[in-house]
């Protein structure tokens, strides 16, 4: 009688040189294969997952760091502030408006339906139809002048479109250059406060040891004071700049934002005809104003136009069982009892009142041009002779009483006193090219230059 035995290659133990997958399969050592390729092919397919979501970590850190300059910057308060949306959203409705006034009036139907009692023995019995059908024709003048009126608000619309884009790029610019002002002082005021310590640090070795009194390190210290009170309070204005900026694009600028830029950036004027031409024609206030007065004769036309509205024609058909009936008909307004002379007078004096504006206002665009300008060559003269002459005057005069001072032939008042004179003149410098920015800005925004560019 035989047993049967597995088969000794199942039991019998493997060298250790035979590879383990050079045994043979067993169900076991499939699901084991199968387990570790599903496994590495799951792996193999997460990463490029992984890898997209380190590119957009990657991507969103720069957009959160990001670093925008003035141009950068206006364009996505452009594009997210909610002022300029609305008014463009105001010119869709003035373009509609014109829609409105192009249409023509819809014809009225009527229809009634009766009995006829016989009281003859002539006479028949039955049903009575009658249906009617009216248009009223408008006048020509009244209907061109309505047109006209709803084509002027859409100028205005638009105007006041390019008006708002105009203001608000104004706006950002010089919202950025204060921040960049501030940013400059804050600049500065470190430099002062770094100057200062130096200097506190000389007077402590001379106070320790006897070479100078205690006077000294307490007027050093009340200097530091006030120098890093300056330097917070400018940091805590840049900071508010840069807030306000945000606060135009609605909160949509990336967070942890700095600005880039220069107050000392060129400047190339024109000539004065060619800026007294540009305010003239690209100006959007006074292109505004000048839609108001068309406008307003159209309206005065309209009203004119009023007292003859125009014609209604009618046409009606009676039916009964003996006779069909037709009438044709024609209705007109009289203009007896109301002459349409209280709206005429009102869309005259409306119109005298745009035409007043407007040249109220060219005559105000001319006198602020010149104060634009006078301002701008200020700021320029400002500039040339703190930046050549009082800027290089100071710091030697600092480097000439650090010198003394450390040779025991003046005080540390002469140093202080040569401290604030260099940032008093470095102050006015900051001030005077910003003051130079905001005067070209406000040409940029009396000629209209930023206002051109608005989609229409």
């Amino acid at each position: 009688m035989h047993l049967w035995t597995p088969p000794p290659s199942h039991f019998e133990p493997r060298s250790r040189s035979t590879p383990w997958l050079a045994a043979p399969r067993t169900p076991l050592r499939w699901g084991l294969l199968i387990v570790g390729a599903s496994c590495l092919s799951s792996s193999w397919a997460t990463l490029p997952t992984m890898t997209e979501s380190a590119k957009s970590a990657v991507a969103t850190t720069h957009l959160t760091n990001a670093k925008l300059s003035i141009e950068q910057l206006t364009g996505l308060i452009l594009a997210n502030n909610p002022d300029l949306r609305a008014s463009l959203i105001t010119l869709n409705a003035a373009r509609s408006g014109i829609t409105s006034a192009q249409a023509f009036i819809n014809p009225r139907l009527e229809w009634s339906q009766g009995s006829n009692s016989a009281r003859l023995a002539s006479a028949s019995a039955g049903p009575v139809q009658v249906w009617a059908v009216s248009q009223f024709i408008e006048n020509p003048a009244v209907r061109s002048a309505r047109i006209e009126s709803a084509q002027a608000v859409e100028k205005d619309s638009a105007q006041q479109a390019r008006i708002t884009r105009n203001e608000l790029v104004a706006q950002v610019r010089l919202r950025a250059y204060q921040g960049l002002l501030f940013q400059a002082q804050s600049t500065a005021a470190a430099d002062a406060v770094q100057l200062l310590e130096q200097v506190r640090e000389r007077v402590r070795v001379r106070v320790e040891s006897g070479e100078a009194g205690r006077y000294e390190i307490i007027k050093a210290d009340a200097e530091i004071i006030n120098a890093r009170e300056r330097l917070q309070t400018t940091r805590l204005l840049a900071e508010q700049s840069l807030l306000e900026l945000n606060r135009m694009a609605a909160g949509h600028l990336p967070s942890g934002w700095t600005l880039s830029g220069d107050l000392s950036e060129g400047l190339e004027m024109s000539s004065l005809m060619e800026i007294q031409q540009q305010v003239r024609q690209n100006n959007p206030e006074l292109a505004a104003l000048q839609a108001q007065v068309l406008q307003m004769q159209a309206q005065l036309r309209a009203a004119q136009g009023s007292r003859w509205p125009g014609l209604e024609l009618r046409y009606s058909q009676m039916r009964d069982p003996e006779v069909r009936q037709g009438q044709l008909s024609v209705g007109l307004q009289m203009p007896l009892m109301d002459n349409r002379s209280g709206p005429i007078a009102q869309a005259s004096a409306e119109l005298q009142r745009a035409q007043v504006r407007l040249e109220g206002r060219q005559a105000e665009l001319q006198q602020q041009m010149f104060v634009i300008l006078k301002s701008l060559e200020m700021a320029r003269l400002r500039i040339e002779a703190l930046g050549q002459g009082s800027m290089r005057e100071a710091e030697a005069a600092l480097r000439v009483a650090q010198a003394a001072y450390r040779f025991g032939e003046r005080g540390i008042l002469d140093v202080l006193d040569a401290q604030r004179v260099l940032r008093s003149v470095r102050t006015d410098l900051i001030d005077a090219r910003y003051q130079l920015q905001a005067s070209r800005i406000a040409l940029e925004q009396l000629t209209g230059q930023h206002a051109d560019s608005m989609p229409l």
